[in-house]
């Protein structure tokens, strides 16, 4: 019995075993011009095959890119388009780096931090009492989802001032939004009843 898994291991799976083994026999013909045109009536059926890829810009540059992936660069022909090379599948991607911000306040994250140091630029006035309310309100959105816990508006606004060093003051009386306005509900699983 000829069992996929004694089989050779399919590059692009997406493409199927018939396509793979098409490739194969394209590297086997000799005539260049023959194996030219062969390339291009599988390219063909290729993009038949995955009708969705026509929606990428470049898309036969893409199937042309699959072809030399499949036949492990080895098929000889007048490729349209440059090919990349094999080492640029091979080597192993390059490290992002981690950036170690300083958060006091992880829940909250960096980027709350940074708008209270943009609003702490700006000049006092209704636009910045209206950015303070805001930020005091995502702030509360980023408490509950963290936390789960009940957070009064005190908390916040004490929260906000050491964070803005007593440069952000919240205006008396000022009240922030409910939580249940604030909090995006949780989706509730459908039950299905057995007949």
């Amino acid at each position: 019995m000829d069992y996929n898994t004694t089989r050779k291991k399919l590059v692009l799976p997406e493409y199927g075993r018939n396509i793979h083994e098409m490739v194969d026999h394209v590297c086997s013909i000799e005539d260049r011009e023959e194996r030219n045109r062969a390339a291009q009536t599988i390219i063909s059926i290729m993009g038949n095959l995955n009708p969705h890829l026509r929606d990428i810009n470049d898309f036969k540059h893409k199937l042309w890119d699959h072809i030399a992936l499949i036949s492990d660069f080895k098929l000889d022909i007048d490729y349209p388009y440059e090919i990349p090379e094999k080492s640029h599948f091979t080597e192993k991607p390059k490290q992002v780096p981690y950036n170690e911000y300083p958060i006091r306040y992880k829940h909250y994250g960096k980027l709350i931090e940074l708008m209270i140091e943009e609003a702490v630029k700006m000049e006092d006035g209704e636009k910045k009492n209206i950015l303070i309310m805001m930020i005091a309100n995502h702030m509360k959105r980023s408490y509950l989802t963290w936390n789960r816990n009940v957070v009064t508006d005190e908390d916040i606004f004490n929260d906000l001032k050491e964070m803005s060093k007593g440069a952000l003051v919240v205006q008396e009386n000022a009240k922030l939004s409910e939580a249940r306005d604030i909090m995006v509900p949780a989706k509730k699983k459908k039950q299905h009843r057995k007949k």
